[in-house]
């Protein structure tokens, strides 16, 4: 058993990790911190431009046992790797009870330019969407719904708040993201690039099931989802195509937003993949 590099939590590197939980030294240092064996793993694998995004990990000896790939992986993407006592672990963690595993990561997301010129088919706009959790399980429901991009509007949560990474569950590296982007523009901009965006509402005029019924949803599709206490406001849903609500079969008041996401983006997603559906935005 190798004796651990970090004995202290107040060791440098440990600090440094450690303040990055914080959002203003995450945006000066454009790192942020991805814990436990699937984000890092995610992590290790990833690269922008080339450049590996995991820069440094810290492990307790028994993880680096147990998870003797990701160390490896670590490793080939040339990350600094750091042996660590459980208290400096828990020190960096953000978690009640960490995995003995935390990355620091570089900064990934993606211009909205970049977003666009790519053409995608299927998109989420995270809308005022306020909460961490929240917004990370929509970025995985939009991961495995296949969605070729997500969008955080200017007042949305930061994407690398711990909570969100954590509740990405390793979808923050399988996607392009952008971030800080104002509504107003991002729909603007997706409808001039051929995407039909989606209000999604509980008060909507339009119901996702004849929508579907009717077949409109297969072509490439944006759905706008909103603040989880009041939703969409007016001037929001007056910018997009329609505005869709979930049908409520049974007695249910709503549903809560990373439900309602997954229901809207699998729905396209399945239209998309129908026959005849997910036509190029090329096409007239």
């Amino acid at each position: 058993m190798p004796t651990p590099e970090l004995i202290s939590p107040r060791s440098t590197r440990v600090s440094a990790a450690r303040r990055l939980a914080k959002r203003n030294f995450r945006g000066k240092d454009r790192l942020f911190l991805a814990e436990g064996p699937q984000a890092v793993r995610e992590a290790a694998g990833h690269r922008a431009d080339g450049v590996p995004t995991l820069v440094e990990l810290f492990a307790t000896v028994e993880a680096a046992e147990r998870y003797a790939d990701i160390i490896g992986a670590a490793r080939d993407a040339g990350a600094r790797l750091h042996l660590a006592s459980e208290e400096v672990i828990a020190d960096i963690s953000t978690t009640v009870t960490p995995q003995g595993l935390v990355g620091v990561c570089r900064f990934l997301d993606t211009p909205f330019e970049d977003i666009l010129a790519a053409r995608p088919k299927l998109v989420a706009v995270l809308a005022h969407v306020r909460d961490p959790g929240n917004a990370g399980t929509v970025l995985r429901c939009a991961d495995a719904a296949g969605a070729e991009a997500v969008i955080l509007t200017d007042a949305s949560v930061d994407l690398y708040n711990p909570k969100t990474v954590r509740a990405s569950v390793g979808s923050h590296f399988h996607l392009p993201v952008a971030v800080g982007v104002p509504v107003e523009r991002a729909v603007a901009a997706l409808k001039e690039a051929g995407v039909r965006v989606l209000a999604a509402d509980g008060a909507g005029d339009r119901d996702l099931d004849e929508e579907l019924d009717k077949g409109t949803m297969g072509g490439p599709t944006a759905w706008v989802f909103g603040n989880e206490a009041w939703g969409l406001p007016e001037e929001t849903r007056a910018l997009t195509d329609a505005v869709v609500r979930v049908p409520i079969h049974g007695k249910a008041e709503s549903l809560n937003l990373a439900t309602a996401a997954a229901v809207c983006l699998y729905a396209s997603a399945r239209a998309q993949r129908a026959s005849g559906g997910c036509r190029s935005v090329t096409e007239s």
